[in-house]
């Protein structure tokens, strides 16, 4: 347990997880792209108005973890790693929205917020 804790950054990991969880209300608002992603994963335009809060919460507890995930690669000079962990979850999200049939644009969008929440960690532990 030690290796998952040892020299992380909690001010970092949290904050990274909080602004990376808001850049996520705004990647899917319709200043951005819920239109294109709602279309893409046929939903109807009314369904981004109503969050469901297990969803959120779901959301919330995956961004922590990958912002710890992503502070363990920092600390440790992993940053190929981090960019490893990063390609896989976007091969899963990739597979699973073409299997679900979703429209190639809502899964790029998927892996986009996923590209920017990781940059977003990692930038943060560089900068605090």
């Amino acid at each position: 347990m030690e290796s998952l804790t040892a020299n992380v950054e909690w001010l970092p990991t949290i904050l990274g997880a909080v602004l990376a969880f808001l850049v996520g209300w705004l990647w899917y608002s319709p200043k951005l792209f819920v239109v294109a992603w709602l279309e893409g994963v046929r939903l109807p335009s009314d369904a981004g108005d109503d969050m469901p809060a297990a969803a959120m919460i779901v959301q919330a507890a995956g961004t922590l973890l990958l912002s710890w995930v992503l502070a363990i690669c920092f600390v440790n000079g992993a940053l190929l790693f981090a960019g490893l962990i990063v390609l896989t979850l976007a091969a899963i999200i990739a597979s699973n929205g073409l299997y679900v049939q979703k429209s190639n644009t809502a899964i790029a969008i998927e892996i986009g917020y996923i590209a920017v929440m990781s940059v977003i960690m990692i930038g943060t532990q560089m900068v605090i």
